[in-house]
């Protein structure tokens, strides 16, 4: 099989690409940078963005599963120029399928967001039939995207697969104030500087530890299941239980900052995975103190 990694230079692409390589599969890994790369001869690098169609037309080139994993934004920037968030995103990805239905490729997985789509749900756990209201440009560009491959799929142009991801976390993961509490967390108590958390550190979060994304990135890639699933750990976890288990795991003389709580933070999610693990077996197996540990270690 051959696979193309759309914003394969990320932290979750790099650790699929990882994974890819490891089972002997081709990889061609699409990005507007490549800053890491292998010498190995199964793994093809291609510069591009996603609104590049001659690029793009080049890379769909002898791929048999397109996985996209690009986004120019993130929950806080995304509102900052809706514009310019539904031009990168939305409009630039549904072009893309118009090259794909060109090029007779029909397998597609999305990352879309779990923990962004549904805002603040009225069902904890939270089921995939849940009513969708995001509360950031960031949710509702993946939703909109969602509807857009769902319309494909009905025409029987695509056959995609729609990830609703929870939070992911670990090895090599990017750390700001921005995005990835846990990386960030890691990076700070390393260099001894506090923990900056937004609101009272009761918002709960569902997080995923990248091992077991990729895990099921993979594996449901060859099934022939078209939809839309959750995947998460299906366990709620609060930013301050996090902080709660790096003193006791790593170092208890973290100091906690509390700064504004933000509009675009949701207070709640936790994701209902039951349809996952009964249609694509999945299975998470890193539980969060074992994560975070994990994380850690690798950054020592």
């Amino acid at each position: 099989m051959k696979y193309l990694l759309l914003g394969g230079n990320g932290f979750i692409g790099r650790h699929l690409s990882e994974y890819l390589r490891i089972k002997g599969e081709y990889v061609r890994i699409y990005d507007q940078k490549i800053n890491f790369r292998t010498d190995d001869k199964k793994i093809e690098y291609i510069i591009g963005k996603l609104s590049d169609t001659a690029a793009l037309i080049e890379a769909l080139e002898g791929i048999d599963i397109v996985y996209h994993l690009i986004s120019t934004t993130i929950p806080s920037t995304s509102n900052l120029d809706y514009i310019y968030d539904i031009t990168t995103n939305l409009i630039d990805t549904v072009k893309f399928l118009e090259l794909m239905t060109k090029a007779g490729k029909k397998r597609l997985i999305f990352l879309s967001s779990g923990g962004t789509v549904y805002g603040n749900p009225q069902i904890s756990p939270t089921p995939e039939t849940c009513m969708l209201n995001p509360i950031s440009s960031y949710g509702i560009v993946k939703a909109s995207i969602e509807a857009y491959l769902n319309l494909y799929a009905h025409q029987s142009l695509i056959d995609p697969l729609i990830l609703r991801v929870a939070n992911p976390y670990g090895p090599n993961q990017g750390h700001s104030r921005l995005q990835g509490f846990i990386s960030t967390a890691l990076q700070n108590c390393l260099a001894g500087q506090p923990i900056t958390i937004w609101g009272d550190g009761n918002i709960i979060r569902d997080y995923i530890y990248i091992d077991d994304l990729v895990e099921i990135m993979f594996t449901s890639a060859l099934t022939n299941k078209v939809g839309t699933y959750n995947i998460g750990s299906g366990i709620g976890t609060t930013l301050n239980q996090i902080v709660d288990i790096i003193k006791k795991e790593i170092d208890n003389k973290v100091v906690v900052r509390y700064e504004n709580n933000r509009n675009f933070d949701v207070a709640k999610i936790i994701l209902d995975i039951s349809k996952a693990k009964s249609d694509l077996l999945f299975s998470p197996k890193v539980s969060i103190m074992e994560g975070i540990k994990k994380s850690y270690i690798f950054r020592l």
